[in-house]
């Protein structure tokens, strides 16, 4: 069918003994079908493919991607300096929309999707009607479990994504005032960072225990979702 090149780079290297190796495939296979292969053919490293990771074609790759002949497929330790910037915070302070994007910002960065909930002044659900300020309340210790739950799904679907951040303010806020921010950051626009981000603040909406209420100049009101999360979501 083809062949693929196999790139190794710092202590994978030196256990291979060499720095690149040619493959032949005789079919498409995934990633993790290439780990077995790669195990078997250099056993020292075999016990370390769980927590190495993969690029095809310099994009961040999956267990479950496939690899075609002509790819390009680099192993590597996670990159100096640590795993991806992940972020994920209930806070009562007012949000800082520039410094929460520096903290998920890599050398390596060159696209950002940044989504900003805020407080609307005029409210369209059932009548026209005046907001003068929401309060949003939220189960901390859950809430923040169930973000980085969202980023874990974050990163199982779109793998390019660098750093993710989930942040949503709690208390008495005005309108015209950022509630919550999702952001994700990748090398390039077209890794997945639009999709991840809607995705972020979609799925907050469905799983994270965070309430408002709305406080109007006649009355208040709590607003409920109407999605149930199955056991184990």
């Amino acid at each position: 069918m083809g062949a693929i090149k196999v790139l190794f780079f710092a202590h994978l290297k030196e256990l291979c003994g060499v720095d690149k190796e040619m493959i032949v495939l005789p079919q498409p296979l995934r990633v993790a079908d290439l780990k077995r292969l790669l195990g078997e053919r250099f056993p020292l490293i075999n016990e370390r493919l769980a927590n190495v990771l993969v690029a095809v074609n310099q994009q961040y790759a999956a267990d479950e991607d496939w690899i075609q002949a002509g790819d390009e497929v680099a192993f590597f330790p996670p990159v100096s300096g640590g795993s991806p910037p992940t972020i994920f915070r209930i806070t009562s302070e007012e949000l800082d929309l520039n410094e929460l994007l520096d903290e998920i910002t890599l050398p390596t960065t060159g696209a950002a999707c940044i989504f900003t909930g805020m407080v609307r002044g005029e409210t369209w659900r059932g009548e026209v009607h005046q907001t003068i300020a929401l309060e949003y309340e939220a189960y901390v210790p859950m809430a923040e479990a169930k973000m980085a739950q969202v980023a874990a799904e974050i990163r199982a679907r779109w793998p390019a994504v660098e750093g993710i951040a989930i942040v949503q303010r709690v208390g008495h806020l005005k309108p015209r005032t950022p509630t919550v921010m999702i952001a994700c950051t990748a090398a390039h626009r077209d890794t997945g960072v639009f999709e991840a981000a809607r995705y972020g603040i979609d799925r907050l909406k469905e799983i994270v225990p965070i309430w408002k209420k709305e406080i109007m100049p006649n009355g208040e009101e709590w607003i409920e979702g109407s999605y149930h999360p199955q056991k184990g979501e």
